[in-house]
């Protein structure tokens, strides 16, 4: 009854359960890696003698954990 290829088919019905995932990967990792670029620059200032708040740093740290967390749980479970 359908002229629509099985597996166009498959892939179609894929995407429309899980709309835009290849972005959502994207901007999974763009936030992880600035994450991580933070918690370096963080860490290079606490190497070199400057002060910093315990709350930015915590924030930094909670970032790194939860954006590479996202990234996991967003993964293909194919």
């Amino acid at each position: 009854m359908s002229k629509i290829d099985p597996e166009l088919k498959k892939k179609l019905l894929k995407e429309s359960q899980a709309p835009f995932k290849g972005l959502r990967k994207i901007v999974w990792i763009a936030f992880s890696g600035s994450a991580f670029l933070g918690l370096f620059i963080m860490l290079a200032k606490i190497a070199s003698g400057n002060e910093l708040q315990l709350n930015n740093l915590l924030i930094q740290l909670c970032a790194c954990i939860v954006f590479p967390t996202l990234l996991f749980v967003d993964r293909n479970k194919d």
